[in-house]
C-alpha cells in the first residue's frame, strides 16, 4: 500500500510540473493587441486607392514600401487597388494592416470597419487640397453658374464614384444648384465616372467632355509630370479646403505600432515618393480632421 501511495504521489508531482511548464510566458501565444511595447509584425500589408494610373503609382509605392521596410525593420508590401471600394473592403476583411484612402473612403472604412487615421500629406507645407471643376481653355464655360445654365448640353466627367474631390464634393455643389439629384437623375446631357482623376482630366483635354472634377494636388502633379498639358485647362470652380488624404490603420492596431509607423512616414524625404502625391511631406492626422467630410457624406446620403 505504501508503494502504491508513493507511485500515485510521484505521478501527481510529474503532472503538476508538466502543467506548470506548459503555461510559462515563453510558450504562450502572442496576441499583437496585447503588446504594449515594440510590437512590429513580420509583415505589414498596405493597400492604396488608385488616384492616378496604377503604373504611374507603382514605382513610387514600391520605393515607399522599401523605405518603410528599412525604418521598421520588417517586410512592408504596398498594393495599389484597381478601385476605391476595393481598399475599403480589404480593410474591412482584414486583408491589409494599413491603407491610403481618400477622405470619403476613409470615412466609410471608419464607419464600417473601425479604420483609424494616423497620417496625412502636406502640400506646400499645408495638409489641405481642393476639389476643382475644370474645363478646356477653349470652352465658353467660366464658372459654376455657366455650368448650371448649360447643363442640358454638357457632358461631365467625375473620378471614382467614392472619390471625395472627384465625386462627393462637386456632387453636393451641383445638388445645391438643383441640377443633380442622383447618379441616374441629373440635368446634364451625360455624366461619367472615370475611376481616376487622370482619366477625368484627359477627357476634358481631349474634349470628350466639357467639364471634369479633379483633386487640385493631383491636377498639379499631372501637369508637372506631363500627363496632361496644363495650358489646355481652366479652373471654373474650387471647393472649400479639404483635409488631405489619410493613411489609416486597421482597428485594434497596437499603439506602439502606430507610433512606429508615424515615425517611419515622417522620415520620408525621397522626392519621387512625394511627387506621386504632389506632396512636400507627411504629417500627423486624426479622425476628427475628417469630420467635415463625414458630415458631407451624411448630407449626400452615403452614410
Amino acid at each position: 500500500m505504501k508503494k502504491i501511495f508513493l507511485l500515485i504521489l510521484a505521478g501527481l508531482l510529474i503532472f503538476s510540473l508538466v502543467g506548470c511548464s506548459g503555461s510559462t510566458e515563453g510558450d504562450a501565444p502572442i496576441d499583437p493587441n496585447n503588446q504594449t511595447e515594440n510590437f512590429i509584425p513580420e509583415k505589414i500589408i498596405i493597400g492604396a486607392i488608385p488616384t492616378q494610373n496604377q503604373g504611374d503609382m507603382k514605382k513610387a509605392m514600391d520605393k515607399l514600401g522599401e523605405h518603410l521596410s528599412a525604418e521598421l525593420e520588417t517586410e512592408v508590401e504596398i498594393e495599389v487597388y484597381p478601385d476605391y471600394n476595393g481598399v475599403v473592403e480589404a480593410m474591412n476583411y482584414g486583408q491589409v494592416d494599413m491603407a491610403y484612402f481618400g477622405p470619403l473612403t476613409y470615412i466609410i472604412a471608419n464607419e464600417t470597419g473601425g479604420a483609424e487615421a494616423i497620417m496625412t500629406l502636406l502640400v506646400n507645407g499645408e495638409p489641405y487640397y481642393y476639389s476643382y471643376m475644370i474645363a478646356h481653355i477653349d470652352s465658353p464655360l467660366n464658372n459654376l453658374e455657366d455650368v448650371v445654365e448649360n447643363a442640358a448640353n454638357l457632358q461631365f466627367a467625375f473620378g471614382d464614384v467614392n472619390s471625395t474631390s472627384g465625386s462627393l464634393i462637386p456632387t453636393l455643389a451641383l445638388k445645391e444648384k438643383g441640377i443633380f439629384r442622383d447618379q441616374m437623375d441629373t440635368d446634364f446631357k451625360e455624366i461619367f465616372y472615370t475611376g481616376g482623376h487622370d482619366a477625368a482630366a484627359l477627357a476634358v483635354q481631349e474634349k470628350k467632355v466639357e467639364v471634369g472634377a479633379v483633386d487640385s494636388a493631383i491636377f498639379e502633379v499631372m501637369k508637372k509630370n506631363g500627363i496632361i498639358d496644363g495650358e489646355q485647362f481652366k479652373i471654373i470652380w474650387q471647393s472649400e479646403p479639404l483635409f488631405q488624404y489619410p493613411w489609416a490603420v486597421k482597428k485594434g492596431t497596437p499603439d506602439s505600432l502606430k507610433e512606429a509607423l508615424r515615425n517611419a512616414f515622417l522620415t520620408v524625404k525621397d522626392q519621387e515618393i512625394l511627387d506621386v502625391f504632389g506632396a512636400s511631406g507627411f504629417a500627423l492626422a486624426d479622425d476628427k480632421d475628417y469630420e467635415p467630410v463625414r458630415q458631407a457624406a451624411k448630407a449626400d446620403g452615403r452614410l
